[in-house]
């Protein structure tokens, strides 16, 4: 519907939702809780309401105050555009064409309370239907964005296969059992292919190291690039994409699609790229790892180095 596509892209949003400040445990519960009520009243299975809100918490800023659920409906279209007093009768609403429905039987619909909020999402992509596809559509009408839809289905598969959506884990991106050392690279000058910026951190090892998944997420792309050889490209549940280059080549369980988690390995380290398909050898066998965030209107890379620092100190402690 282009009504609310248009309403999406403005910026006269709905405040917020409530802060609630509670601890890591209580507040995933209460996600969950709020995730399976909606679920058994529109049928909507749960982990697509959690993919939402997951990627919409995601795509703001950072804030110190964590709230229970982050999805934001633009206030024109909760309301309905000649409810200009903002009224939250469910009936008034429906009159003005808003969107905006009563979730927890208050006889009101407020914008500002998680129910109402799930509820309200859940009524929407109803209009389009219950299957996977139908889903796909709605979202697509929502955000009128291919790569929000794509991680937002992406992150439901994840949290469809492990049932959870505490999923805190990391692992660093080379097996800490071989011989391994980087350093800070992000933002060195490349010439290869014109003069360009080093977009990740190169962690130098022998060739055939086990190269690992860092995160929970799907394998979003791989094979040939001219600049990183034989790569793999993950999209992990916090609107990240992971990129690993270089490679000698991949495990053989691992292709477009697949979900991972830390530690599941995806290959080996190699010298390839820089060239057509099957150049190898032009520098030291090293992987390159990049990160790119998504904030639902443009993606840039990050320099990873303070997080594989991290990362490295978490595998070492599991070790």
């Amino acid at each position: 519907m282009i009504t609310i596509t248009v309403f999406v892209c403005t910026l006269f949003l709905v405040p917020a939702p409530t802060v609630v400040k509670a601890s890591d445990d209580s507040i995933y519960e209460k996600r969950m809780a709020l995730f399976k009520k909606t679920e058994a009243i529109t049928q909507i299975p749960w982990y697509y309401y959690a993919a939402i809100d997951n990627y919409e918490r995601n795509a703001k800023q950072n804030t110190n105050d964590e709230q229970v659920i982050s999805i934001e409906i633009p206030t024109e279209a909760w309301f309905g555009l000649g409810n200009a007093a903002m009224i939250t009768d469910e009936r008034l609403i429906d009159f003005f064409n808003g969107y905006g429905k009563d979730g927890n039987g208050d006889q009101k619909a407020d914008p500002n309370n998680a129910e109402d909020i799930l509820y309200t999402m859940g009524n929407y992509i109803l209009t389009y239907g219950q299957t996977k596809d139908d889903i796909k559509i709605a979202l697509w009408n929502y955000y009128n964005r291919d790569l929000t839809v794509q991680t937002i289905m992406n992150t439901a598969k994840v949290f469809k296969k492990f049932q959870d959506i505490q999923l805190m884990d990391r692992d660093f991106p080379v097996s800490i059992s071989y011989n391994y050392s980087y350093r800070s690279t992000w933002g060195d000058r490349r010439g290869f292919g014109g003069l360009r910026i080093h977009e990740g951190t190169d962690i130098f090892a022998d060739y055939g190291t086990p190269v690992k998944s860092t995160t929970y997420g799907v394998v979003e792309m791989m094979g040939w690039n001219l600049y990183g050889g034989w790569r793999i490209g993950i999209r992990d549940i916090y609107n990240i994409y992971h990129y690993y280059g270089h490679m000698s080549g991949y495990e053989d369980d691992i292709e477009v699609g697949k979900v991972v988690k830390p530690g599941d390995v995806l290959g080996g380290v190699g010298s390839t790229g820089y060239g057509p398909p099957g150049t190898s050898g032009k520098f030291p066998p090293h992987l390159h790892y990049g990160m790119y965030k998504d904030n639902g209107y443009s993606e840039w890379s990050f320099d990873p180095y303070p997080y594989l620092k991290k990362w490295e100190r978490m595998a070492k402690q599991k070790d």
